[in-house]
């Protein structure tokens, strides 16, 4: 899921000059934003909530055969057994869910059951998507805002409700930068296509908000170079330094963009596009030291809980004779990451504490 090893020092160099050329930009947008951000995130009462993404959102769209979120040992947490989520328990989106107050939405798949099941909105991510298509074969982020825009001229969902009482969670976690990597795109390349991608979530979000939701969320990337996938080269000791800087090129780029976005669409000074820091959010619980009131302190936060037994074997695997392939650490409560891609409930739920304090103070 993330870009592999490594780019050139080169461009590592060119990417910070136009990281401190963009940075001027964003100090100015970012003042004149920060004071109504998340401030305004219970103006009204939504009791809906639409998500649209990747695994990190994803609460059981994706087939029984495609993933491994299907298969033990994923879902021990919660709900016991392997449901979809690539976790050992609850996600991002469960959590969100949690904080606006209401159930986690069904997932698209179950549609059809209807009735009071839809009441607390829908979940279109799918994992392994990105804005672009992927290496997967899934619905992306476009497509899946496809799904949604039918359901309501279906009045499966009816616009009085979208603006009145809904909000929504556009969730991005790299899958179109690994699927860059794996045709071979070149390191020049990245800040070009960094820059697509952008444009591209920004016309979702702006598809998102003409369905009249008053409230889209939308998440930075996360620190892909702290990925266990990454730091697994140094024992799951230290984060990959030039990944992250181009993490933080997507997050720069991703600021302006929603920066640009809420003022062009200031209404009573409400900001209808919120970013959900989740970079900022990792890092605080990677270096928390157990001094927060109510926070997790994970011994190795880097070092994942489930793992491969040897290199081409993943958590999930087994072989012919049913004998599993992986390992699962003692307690994945003390775990940050469950596979080497996908935090644990308890990583979440720290990550979700991590982006509280950061809504209440505003």
């Amino acid at each position: 899921m993330e870009p592999r090893k490594l780019l050139s020092s080169l461009f590592y160099f060119s990417l910070l000059s136009l990281l401190s050329a963009n940075q001027q930009v964003v100090d100015s947008a970012h003042h004149h934003h920060h004071h109504h951000g998340h401030r305004h995130l219970f103006d009204f009462r939504p009791s809906k909530l639409f998500v649209f993404g990747d695994s990190y959102a994803d609460t059981g769209n994706i087939g029984r055969s495609l993933a491994g979120s299907w298969k033990q040992p994923y879902g021990i947490t919660f709900p016991g057994k392997p449901a979809g989520r690539f976790s050992d328990g609850r996600v991002l989106t469960d959590y969100l869910a949690k904080f606006v107050g209401i159930k986690s939405p069904i997932p698209y798949k179950f549609r059809r059951v209807g009735g009071k099941h839809l009441r607390n909105g829908m979940n279109f991510a799918y994992g392994g998507t990105g804005v672009f298509q992927s290496t997967s074969p899934l619905p992306n982020m476009t497509t899946q805002i496809g799904f949604f825009q039918q359901l309501i001229k279906e009045g499966v969902f009816n616009s009085l409700e979208l603006q009145q009482s809904s909000v929504a969670l556009l969730v991005l976690s790299g899958n179109d930068y690994s699927a860059y990597i794996s045709r071979n795109g070149s390191s020049q390349g990245f800040p070009s296509f960094i820059t697509q991608v952008i444009n591209e979530l920004v016309l979702n979000l702006k598809m998102i908000q003409e369905l009249g939701l008053k409230k889209v969320a939308v998440t930075a990337l996360q620190p892909l170079g702290c990925l266990p996938f990454s730091t697994a080269a140094s024992s799951f000791q230290q984060c990959n330094g030039t990944e992250n800087a181009l993490v933080n090129f997507h997050n720069l780029l991703l600021q302006q963009a929603v920066a640009k976005l809420n003022n062009e669409t200031t209404n009573d000074d409400h900001s209808t596009f919120i970013i959900l820091d989740l970079y900022t959010a990792f890092m605080t619980v990677f270096t928390n030291k157990g001094d927060h009131l109510g926070s997790t302190r994970f011994e190795n936060p880097l070092k994942p809980c489930c793992v491969g037994i040897s290199n081409g074997d993943v958590c999930g695997n087994v072989d012919e004779s049913g004998t599993k392939k992986y390992t699962v650490c003692e307690n994945p409560e003390a775990a940050f990451f469950w596979d080497t891609v996908h935090p644990t409930q308890a990583g979440w739920r720290s990550v979700y504490s991590a982006l509280q304090t950061n809504l209440q103070q505003l």
